[in-house]
C-alpha cells in the first residue's frame, strides 16, 4: 500500500490525482509540513512525499509523478516511445518543476527573497513575482496549443501538475482564465472524476 503525504492546495494533489488515474492501491495522509514529526519523514518539510515501503519516502512531485507513470505502463500516463518523445516529456516536466513552480515562491513567501524585515521591501519582493509567472504561463499556453492536454494531445501525469499550478493564479491580477489554452485544459480537467474526488476530499 502506497502512502501519499499531502497538504491541501499544494502540488501534492497532482500526485494524488495521478494515483487515482493509475489504479494503484494507496492511502493519503494529510500533514502540516511545518510539523517536526513530519520532518522525520521528509527533513525538508515539503510535500509531497510517497512511502512505497523503502528505506526512505520518495520526494519531489515531478519525480513521484514519473514513478507513478512508470509503475503502470498499461495506463499510458507517461511519454510516448522514442528518444525525442521522452525528451519532450522530460523537458515539459522540468519546465513545470523548475520554472513555473518557483516563479510563485516570491508571491507566496516574499520574506525568503530579502534580508530586510521592512514591510515595503518584502512587498517589493512579492511584486516581482507576477511578471515571471505571466511569462511562464504564456509559454505554458503555447505548449498546450489546441489540445486539452499538456503533452502530445494525451492525458499524462503532467496534466494535474499544470492544473494545480493554474489554480494558484486565483489571487493574481491575471489568472489562468487569461490564457485561453490553459483555461480550456483546466476546465476540461475539472470535469474529470478523479480531479473532482481529490479536490473534494483534500478540503474535507
Amino acid at each position: 500500500m502506497l502512502k501519499l503525504y499531502y497538504a491541501p492546495g499544494t502540488c501534492s494533489l497532482a500526485c494524488w490525482i495521478a494515483l487515482e488515474w493509475s489504479g494503484l492501491e494507496y492511502e493519503t495522509i494529510r500533514v502540516d509540513y511545518k510539523d517536526p514529526e513530519y520532518r522525520k519523514i521528509n527533513p525538508l518539510g515539503m510535500v509531497p512525499a510517497l512511502d512505497i515501503g523503502g528505506e526512505r519516502p520518495m520526494t519531489q512531485a515531478g519525480a513521484i509523478l514519473q514513478y507513478i507513470a512508470n509503475s503502470v505502463p498499461e495506463k499510458d500516463l507517461g511519454p510516448n516511445e522514442g528518444l525525442e518523445n521522452v525528451f519532450e516529456f522530460d523537458e515539459t516536466s522540468l519546465f513545470l518543476s523548475a520554472d513555473i513552480h518557483p516563479s510563485f515562491w516570491p508571491f507566496f513567501n516574499p520574506q525568503r527573497y530579502t534580508t530586510s524585515e521592512d514591510i515595503d521591501m518584502i512587498e517589493m519582493a512579492r511584486a516581482a513575482a507576477p511578471a515571471r509567472i505571466d511569462a511562464n504561463f504564456k509559454h505554458l499556453n503555447d505548449i498546450i496549443g489546441d489540445s486539452n492536454h499538456l503533452y502530445q494531445n494525451k492525458r499524462t501525469v503532467l496534466d494535474p501538475l499544470a492544473f494545480i499550478f493554474a489554480t494558484w493564479t486565483k489571487n493574481l491580477e491575471k489568472t489562468y482564465k487569461d490564457y485561453p489554452n490553459v483555461k480550456r485544459m483546466v476546465e476540461h480537467l475539472k470535469e474529470d472524476p478523479a480531479v473532482q474526488k481529490v479536490l473534494t476530499e483534500a478540503n474535507e
